[in-house]
């Protein structure tokens, strides 16, 4: 990458790097046609693979924020964890 000289194999890598500096999130193949389906960055995700892959990219980016992102939100009466503030908040409301 041109701002951090950071390398990726992986184009999808690159771009889930690029996330943090708000560049363009576009993923494109190596030959520079656009990808149809969106595969996880994480090796050992299922949506990694082909046959499991989301059809967008708002959905790979909520995947992947909510499944392989630290969970730093947790219920106070039964201690499960969230990637995502309103994801918790919205749990804790069984609660009452």
């Amino acid at each position: 990458m041109r701002i951090c000289n950071k390398g990726f194999q992986r184009d999808q890598n690159l771009q889930l790097h690029q996330q943090g500096y708000n560049l363009s999130w576009k993923l494109k193949q190596r030959n520079g046609n656009d990808i149809r389906k969106r595969v996880c960055p994480k090796l050992s995700c299922v949506h990694n693979d082909r046959k499991h892959a989301l059809d967008d990219l708002t959905g790979i980016k909520n995947h992947f924020s909510r499944k392989h992102v630290e969970k730093k939100w947790k219920c106070d009466r039964c201690s499960k964890k969230y990637t995502i503030q309103s994801d918790c908040k919205a749990h804790m409301k069984i609660h009452n």
